[in-house]
């Protein structure tokens, strides 16, 4: 981040100007740069991977229209002990990890009070209604509208204590207009023939859509953005440097400039913003996926997720995806998929699954911040420069709302929503 650069090498010598750098093309870069791009900005997008690679492949495929309230920090005593002996497929952590994320749990625990609990659900709820609008307006535009699955997505309850607190948990949210339907056991089945575990019931969220292949649907998004003449270029955001009021990057052996750069990377977007003296809460929540054949003619017809287990099956392109919950441990610690291990025998209980496509799981981190709210906005002490990471467990869901919110700020326009709960300001 050197103020000073110094001499151009050869391959430096080779430069090339745009309005915007976005780093990092996730769902949350991609739609950054599509947002802009459409308002008359030329954009140069930037990742070390290919578009939906990293963070945006291994998620659920969930477009969360139904998750108002945030995720937080449990209460209840029974699920604490659980959790603080390693006992759950939920929540797993490294105990050498451990010290190092205290603080930050700390401070999800005060932020998860049911005061300031409601205080995220409101500040959260406009990008969440426009999580299925801008997402469909996007897979139009870019010749994809088959790409969202509008059948909604299965919590089932294995025990009647447990569909009953979700039954009440449902019905508080008729408030926010949120559709859902509660099954009972034959109800459950008639919807899910093939499941063939016991369960007392389920609640069926019908205003969530779903997406077969979130990775691939990253690369229509990226590919619209090509189509419209905007550029990718492989290059390690790492590199960014403040140049003569400008932003520049060498990448695909050149060195590129902006007026404005947009940090969109992700649990990695500590590189860029750690060396410019910016202490930011951003924790990362590791997760793992397995793909498993259907056995025989079986077919799962919405993600379900096994609450009490810990786990969730998604009916997704390369087969059935086995998606894990959350692993505390250093984002670049080698992976430890005990929860796939843990959560796979149960799967193969209440569902038929063949063999595994491919044997090692993918593991992916997710970008999370203690107060259940993204970075959406400028960087304080640094013109031109823009943050969009810490979606939490809602990338996919939220990546083109981010985008339309950022560009909308960027480009002078009356935002459709607040951006003051999603300032860094908050973070001091």
């Amino acid at each position: 981040m050197s103020q000073s650069p110094g001499p151009l090498s050869p391959l430096e010598n080779q430069q090339s100007d745009a309005d915007v750098l976005v780093l990092g093309a996730g769902i949350i870069g991609v739609s950054v740069a599509l947002h802009l791009q459409k308002r008359g900005k030329s954009v140069v997008l930037i990742d070390r991977r290919a578009p939906g690679e990293e963070t945006s492949y291994g998620n659920a495929g969930l477009i969360e229209r139904a998750s108002v309230i945030p995720y937080g920090f449990p209460r209840e005593i029974a699920t604490l002990l659980k959790y603080a002996t390693n006992r759950s497929a939920d929540v797993r952590f490294h105990w050498t990890f451990l010290p190092k994320v205290l603080p930050w749990l700390a401070r999800f625990w005060l932020e998860s009070s049911s005061r300031r609990l409601r205080r995220a659900a409101a500040d959260m709820l406009p990008l969440i209604e426009r999580s299925v609008t801008e997402h469909t307006a996007l897979m139009s535009e870019a010749g994809v509208p088959h790409r969202a699955r509008r059948t909604g997505w299965v919590e089932a309850y294995r025990s009647e204590k447990a569909f009953a607190a979700a039954k009440q948990a449902a019905r508080a949210l008729d408030a926010f207009g949120i559709r859902y339907d509660l099954l009972g056991p034959q109800e459950l089945s008639a919807r899910e023939p093939h499941l063939t575990g016991h369960f007392a019931g389920a609640v069926h969220w019908l205003d969530p859509a779903t997406v077969a292949d979130p990775g691939g649907l990253v690369a229509d998004y990226a590919a619209l953005f090509t189509r419209r003449g905007g550029t990718i270029v492989r290059g390690d955001a790492a590199g960014l440097e403040a140049q003569a009021g400008r932003w520049s990057l060498l990448a695909d052996g050149r060195r590129i400039t902006a007026g404005e750069a947009v940090v969109a990377l992700g649990p990695w977007s500590d590189t860029i913003y750690k060396p410019l003296g910016y202490r930011i809460p951003l924790a990362v929540k590791r997760g793992y996926h397995v793909h498993i054949e259907p056995a025989g003619d079986a077919v799962l017809n919405h993600p379900v997720v096994d609450v009490e287990r810990g786990y969730l099956l998604a009916p997704m392109t390369r087969g059935i995806r086995l998606t894990t919950g959350i692993e505390f441990a250093a984002r670049d610690d080698a992976a430890s998929p005990v929860q796939v291990d843990q959560t796979e025998p149960h799967a193969r209980a209440i569902f038929p699954l063949g063999r595994r496509v491919e044997q090692t799981p993918w593991m992916g981190a997710r970008p999370c911040l203690p107060d259940m709210r993204p970075i959406i906005g400028p960087a304080p002490r640094h013109k031109g420069l823009w943050f969009a990471f810490g979606h939490n467990h809602h990338g996919l869901t939220l990546g083109p709302a981010t985008g339309r919110l950022l560009a909308e700020m960027m480009t002078g326009e009356t935002p459709f929503a607040d951006p003051a709960p999603y300032a860094m300001s908050r973070f001091g």
